[in-house]
């Protein structure tokens, strides 16, 4: 490896170490007090189980899915948008916290509590919400990081968090892209369970490499001939996923139906994706924004946030233009339930609608509500 070549790879760690820090869950460590609020979390994941409660689940890859849930504590002092973890004893009233932990040894017991957690609920809120966390995150990063999204975007569905084996450690790029591919088959079956409960609706999210490990999941459903669990998954988001457009057009050419409405988030501004596409021989990355117009061709709706809150690698998460919109219940919901932004707060020119009030998101809508041949992608 050259010199220059090395300081690129160095840099593309240092900058994609913003997806993870180094927390730990706090079960059992004595500390008193009271969480602001408590999310529940269930778990399915390919991490194996550990003796440390502070870490149950470890880095290293299992052989089969682990079930588990979680209720994770949200301090008094937090702030939309962030994570206060603690690396030791974390306090409930400062830091997040998981209050309680209860896995699950067989699928039907795990299946059965989210049975059962969505008999509870309303039926307009019969919802499971799928979360595939990015690199560098160990077990309680990634888990925390959902229950932020959960709270700060008041999501009414039962949370099920997807936790790959990501080594949690700045050096580890290449591990981490290898356990994405080692897990995307249990992605497939967390997938299949969902889809085998009595949710109404299922929506699928992933965050930078966990991107790719959703498109892998997909990919794995379609091959096997099992499509009718994509097609209960009635929405699918990917914030900047760290994908090669190659890669991931060969993807699109394997699933034979694509979950609908469609919805990438991108940035040119992110700088962990423009070096990782350095660092790939200049290939560029799904989420940096360089290609919209073949994601419109494959009937994605695009949400450009490059200019966005600071349009970094984690703004899906902190933004608080997207928490504002969402809560004003225009953005998010007509992006998913139907692809296109509301008509009293969208202007199109072109192609492109601009969200008023925050003039800084564009949204490209994909290519079949312009009226517009499937001109970029061969399926």
């Amino acid at each position: 490896m050259t010199k220059l070549r090395f300081l690129t790879f160095f840099l593309v760690l240092v900058v994609l170490s913003g997806c993870g820090g180094r927390a730990v869950l706090g079960l059992g460590d004595g500390k008193e007090g009271d969480s602001a609020a408590v999310v529940p979390i269930y778990v399915s994941t390919m991490r194996a189980r550990s003796k440390d409660l502070s870490l149950p689940y470890s880095a290293e890859r299992a052989k089969q899915l682990n079930f588990a849930k979680f209720e994770i504590g949200i301090p008094k002092t937090h702030a939309a948008g962030e994570v206060e973890s603690a690396s030791r004893a974390p306090s409930p009233a400062r830091n997040f916290v998981a209050r309680t932990f209860q896995p699950y040894d067989e699928k039907a017991e795990f299946v059965a509590a989210l049975d059962a957690d969505l008999m509870r609920r309303p039926e307009a809120e019969r919802e499971i919400f799928i979360f595939v966390h990015g690199y560098n995150n160990n077990f309680a990063d990634s888990i925390f990081r959902n229950a932020q999204i959960v709270h700060d975007y008041k999501v009414k569905a039962v949370a099920l968090h997807y936790a790959w084996p990501s080594a949690g450690s700045l050096p580890l790029y290449v591990y981490d892209r290898d356990s994405a591919a080692y897990s995307r088959d249990g992605l497939a079956d967390t997938i299949e369970i969902a889809a085998r409960t009595r949710a109404k609706r299922i929506v699928l999210v992933g965050h930078s490499m966990g991107s790719y490990v959703v498109m892998e999941a997909l990919r794995s459903l379609s091959l096997s001939g099992r499509d009718k669990y994509i097609g209960r998954i009635n929405g699918l988001v990917l914030a900047a996923p760290d994908i090669d457009m190659d890669v991931f057009q060969s993807q699109l050419r394997d699933i034979d139906d694509l979950p609908s409405p469609f919805t990438i988030l991108v940035s040119t501004r992110d700088k962990a994706l423009n070096l990782s596409g350095g660092l790939t021989g200049g290939h560029p990355r799904v989420g940096s924004g360089a290609d919209v117009a073949t994601l419109q061709a494959a009937n994605i709706t695009v949400l450009d946030t490059s200019n966005l809150d600071g349009g970094s690698h984690g703004v899906f998460a902190s933004s608080p233009t997207l928490m504002a919109l969402t809560a004003k219940g225009g953005l998010m919901n007509d992006v998913t339930e139907r692809g296109e932004g509301a008509p009293a707060e969208t202007i199109l020119a072109d192609g492109t609608s601009v969200i008023q009030g925050a003039a800084s998101l564009v949204i490209y809508l994909p290519a079949k509500l312009l009226g517009v041949p499937n001109g970029g992608l061969t399926r």
